[in-house]
């Protein structure tokens, strides 16, 4: 097998295990995991749809939602279709360059979600705190640069690790025990010198991690002073509602991944498979239900879903 063959000093492909402990029940397992795929899939294009077609949608807030549809779209595609096929077809194989490739843009783009949740933190802290200034301080011109600097940001923190993995000698077998190529998956496969790389991913996770959310929930915070000074209880209820659908998006992402860090600290004996789904959960829940929280709590976005329907049943 072509996994088996070396050009250089890495092989010419892994193989991705799948769920290790579980593989009698990968076919099962795919059931949900194609559920929330088609879910991400549905809910995300027609979320861009909606705001391409809206002219009244085209506001800040809503340009954000179509940067984290993006992002949720590019995250489910870049990993579901290879999980599948593991499920489906046993096609455990990746070539070297293909796993890092996909590595690159998963990790890439998870950065890219922090960073957007964090500009719509600052959306909705400019509009409940600074509400005269709104349309002053939040141009087109700021939230091009916004998306910018976040997709700068990702791909400069994480260029390097694809070269630094491609200089390894991988000398403890080619197969991965996980369903994509997960950095610290990869590096584990390495002989020599992975300090570098385990320090490196450590301190990313931690600076966009703590870092993000530390400015997340200090944007709420002030939030939530102006909101308390309100005078009537329905004016400070509208204000607070207008932020319902982002705290879920929030939820949605940092969960699963204080969970599975918890995890691994915590719980470093538990079954291979406990890291691995949680791992899952943390890259296939955000693109999921995210279309479905913003389309149920945004009047606009449910209104205008709900006329397609409509119009069809006329």
């Amino acid at each position: 097998m072509s996994a088996s063959n070396t050009t250089s000093t890495h092989p010419a492909a892994f193989l991705l295990m799948g769920i290790p402990g579980l593989e009698h029940l990968h076919i099962w397992i795919s059931i949900p995991f194609c559920s929330a795929y088609t879910l991400a899939l549905l809910g995300n294009c027609t979320l861009l749809l909606i705001i391409q077609a809206e002219a009244a949608l085209h506001e800040p807030m809503y340009l954000f939602l179509a940067m984290l549809a993006t992002i949720d779209l590019v995250l489910s595609s870049t990993a579901l279709p290879k999980m599948l096929a593991i499920f489906w077809f046993r096609d455990r194989e990746i070539n070297f360059f293909a796993c890092l490739v996909q590595m690159f843009f998963l990790h890439s783009f998870s950065i890219m979600e922090s960073a957007v949740l964090l500009a719509m933190a600052f959306d909705r802290y400019v509009a409940i705190c600074k509400p005269l200034h709104y349309t002053t301080v939040l141009t087109g011109s700021l939230i091009t640069k916004t998306g910018m600097a976040a997709v700068a940001r990702a791909v400069t923190l994480m260029t390097p690790l694809p070269f630094l993995l491609r200089g390894f000698h991988y000398c403890r077998g080619p197969v991965i025990a996980h369903c994509y190529c997960e950095h610290m998956a990869v590096v584990r496969l390495a002989c020599g010198d992975t300090r570098f790389n385990n320090i490196y991913g450590i301190a990313v996770a931690m600076l966009i991690g703590v870092l993000d959310l530390f400015f997340i929930i200090l944007s709420y915070i002030f939030i939530l002073q102006t909101v308390l000074q309100l005078s009537s209880q329905e004016a400070r209820y509208k204000a607070f509602g207008t932020c319902v659908s982002h705290i879920g998006a929030i939820l949605a992402f940092y969960t699963p991944a204080v969970i599975s860090s918890f995890m691994h600290r915590m719980a470093r004996h538990a079954a291979p498979h406990v890291h691995i789904l949680l791992a899952n959960i943390y890259l296939l829940f955000p693109p999921m239900i995210n279309p479905i929280i913003y389309g149920v709590k945004t009047k606009q976005i449910r209104g205008r879903v709900l006329g397609v329907f409509l119009r069809k049943d006329v």
